[in-house]
């Protein structure tokens, strides 16, 4: 009986009355046992209640949690987590994490409150699939994912009393007095501040944590920030830099570079490819020019030659086919290792995931506009293997995780680092954890040595290496917004780009390291490997100099074979594709919108002027080949294909004189 205690005893063990806790034990809200007419209390259980029990305020600082000393933890989580404690000890109150994809984010942010909050924690993330996912590894009754549980943060005995997270999806603010932890994405809280927001106090929240932080200063972030102005917060992100000249507010008090978690086996090890043309025809402003490799590197930083090579087909089928050879390279493993593609448009990502198809692999597009059922389709024919290429447009952003995705094809330029930096984060998550040389822990970047992307990188491996000069550069840097005309329509939209490029001959890549190790530290193991061979050791210096003026080319993937059935599909809804788009262009030169009935009202059938539209190019197409469309030839849907921007010119030349001349009778 040495483990039971009367309730004098109890009483003075909690330092409580007798009389508060006679009433708590007859209320059924202390463990206790009622003998005779005596109640005793069992220590252990009392030694458990009491943990269960902690007031919210006080129970980050008052439990132990096992961080330092924790062989379960990655070195970016512990050394992210000892900065933060040590920041906010000395009173201050924004700081910022920067921390790659696939470092342990999520985990920073599971154990970042504990001896630093003295209350409750919100956790804002920018989307639903990260809020997801941070709600799901915090959830202390997922056994199987809870963070604190796998990775031996918390003992089991400690979390009888919490730390319980939420979501805002159900329930109300009474289960959000009862949780610790709050997790949320931004729209939740500033879209209808009166739903959640303004119900919170100013001081619900002790420390707020926002995931993929880049996106802090837009308005919407702004608000949340701002109603809880008290709270300490910490800015977690990737990339410490936005594209909208806003800087993320706040003092860098950690980063943990790219390189160091290449090395460590955290992300996959990149490299990155350019198609490099020894021979390119290129039209621009009606002027046809062949340029050789060199010139075509000269002319690369000018936005008309690097837009018109994206949108080119035949610079396409070159990224395509050397996206093809770099995945078939991967998969010799046996993994299903998959290709993530980015296009300039939706019309530009049909036409690629077109040339997938045709050679012979399974390929999707996915954009912001599509219906969410068949954007739910995409990602499970992705995740499910059914797909070897995914072709986005704007999405498959922050927080998608799926590491089989290990070759980033981009045809389309990036202006800034920020978007760059966000796209091939997708294709760093690892396949196999905490093994830097598996070889299914490699990716390729695939792209055109005509999109100045090379430029990017080069600004990457600066901000790798923290140059000061850099961060002055890049912080307030823009992606360009388009000129107002074209943003609001107004300005006559065309199907065909007026620079671009008819053929080019390909037989090489350029290649370089996606991270590498520092000059320095090259130069020092080349020293000792020539010393170890009794060469002369300083020559490592003009050696390693040497090679980095010099470009790594490679021999460039012979074309894939396009099966004629495949493209024969392709082209014939390609086509379809592409009359609707003609269909939006029209009634963009018309001045008519989508819905109404000018073209009705004059004579053509159907449900409305986009409806009209479509049968009046069809009917044109149809006068320039009258056979049935499924006896078409490739070459006459390719015919088509050229023939739309004259059917464009010819159809607005004649409706603009009909809907003129009616104006005019009114």
């Amino acid at each position: 009986m040495k483990d039971w205690m009367t309730i004098e005893e109890t009483a003075q063990y909690l330092q409580i009355g007798k009389t508060v806790l006679y009433d708590m034990a007859r209320e059924g809200n202390i463990p206790s046992n009622r003998i005779g007419g005596k109640w005793l209390f069992n220590k252990s259980d009392l030694d458990i209640w009491v943990r269960s029990n902690k007031p919210i305020e006080k129970f980050f600082t008052d439990t132990t949690a096992h961080i330092e000393e924790n062989l379960q933890l990655r070195e970016p989580q512990i050394e992210a987590y000892q900065a933060l404690y040590n920041f906010f000890r000395q009173g201050k109150k924004t700081a910022i994490m920067q921390i790659p994809v696939g470092c342990g984010k999520s985990g920073i942010a599971a154990i970042a409150p504990f001896g630093i909050s003295h209350g409750r924690v919100l956790i804002v993330a920018p989307n639903l699939t990260i809020k997801n996912g941070l709600y799901e590894s915090l959830d202390v009754t997922n056994r199987q994912k809870c963070f604190w549980l796998q990775r031996g943060v918390l003992k089991k005995e400690d979390m009888l009393g919490g730390p319980f997270a939420c979501t805002l999806d159900t329930g109300n603010i009474s289960v959000c007095e009862k949780s610790h932890v709050i997790v949320s994405n931004v729209h939740q809280f500033a879209t209808n501040p009166e739903k959640w927001l303004k119900k919170f106090p100013a001081d619900f929240f002790d420390l707020i944590i926002v995931d993929e932080a880049h996106h802090s200063p837009a308005n919407s972030w702004k608000i949340v920030l701002d109603h809880f102005k008290d709270a300490k917060i910490v800015n977690m992100t990737a990339t410490p830099f936005r594209g909208d000249k806003q800087e993320i507010d706040g003092e860098l008090v950690y980063r943990y570079p790219f390189k160091k978690a290449t090395f460590n086996g955290y992300i996959k090890r990149i490299k990155a490819s350019y198609v490099a043309p020894s021979e390119l025809e290129f039209t621009a402003k009606g002027e046809t020019k062949v340029y050789n490799l060199e010139e075509v590197l000269k002319m690369k930083e000018k936005d008309w030659f690097s837009r018109g090579i994206a949108l080119s087909d035949a610079c396409n089928q070159s990224i395509v086919d050397n996206s093809l050879e770099k995945l078939e390279q991967l998969r010799e493993t046996g993994t299903h290792h998959q290709v993530i593609a980015v296009a300039c448009s939706v019309e530009h990502g049909r036409r690629i995931k077109a040339m997938y198809v045709a050679r012979g692999f399974n390929a999707d597009l996915i954009y912001s506009q599509l219906d969410e059922d068949k954007k739910s389709d995409v990602i499970r024919r992705l995740t499910s293997g059914e797909l070897d290429c995914i072709v986005q447009v704007q999405m498959l952003g922050e927080g998608f995780d799926h590491p089989k995705l290990s070759v980033a094809a981009i045809f389309r330029p990036f202006r800034t680092l920020a978007p760059y930096i966000q796209f091939v984060g997708r294709i760093m998550r690892v396949i196999v954890q905490n093994s830097p040389g598996h070889p299914d822990n490699y990716g390729h970047i695939v792209t055109h040595a005509g999109m100045n992307l090379d430029q990017r990188l080069k600004e990457f491996k600066q901000f790798e290496n923290d140059d000061q000069k850099f961060w002055e550069g890049v912080i307030g840097g823009e992606e360009p917004e388009p000129p107002s005309d074209i943003a609001s329509g107004k300005k006559r939209m065309r199907l065909s780009e007026p620079a671009f490029a008819s053929y080019e001959i390909v037989d090489s890549l350029i290649e370089e390291e996606f991270t590498s190790a520092e000059d320095e530290d090259i130069i020092r193991e080349l020293e000792v490997k020539l010393e170890s061979l009794g060469l002369d050791p300083s020559t490592a210096r003009g050696i390693v100099k040497n090679k980095q003026k010099q470009m790594n080319i490679v021999p460039a993937a012979e074309p894939y074979q396009v099966l004629p059935q495949k493209e024969w599909e392709s082209l014939r809804k390609g086509l379809s594709d592409k009359v609707n788009r003609t269909a939006s262009l029209l009634l963009n030169r018309l001045e008519i919108s989508r819905g109404g009935r000018e073209l009705i009202n004059n004579g053509v059938s159907a449900t409305n002027n986009f409806v009209a539209c479509v049968t009046l190019i069809n009917k044109e197409i149809k006068k320039r080949n009258p056979k049935e469309r499924k006896e078409w030839s490739i070459d006459e849907f390719k015919d088509a294909d050229k023939s739309l921007e004259e059917v464009l010119s010819t159809l607005t030349r004649t409706w603009k004189g009909v809907l003129s001349a009616k104006k005019k009778k009114r």
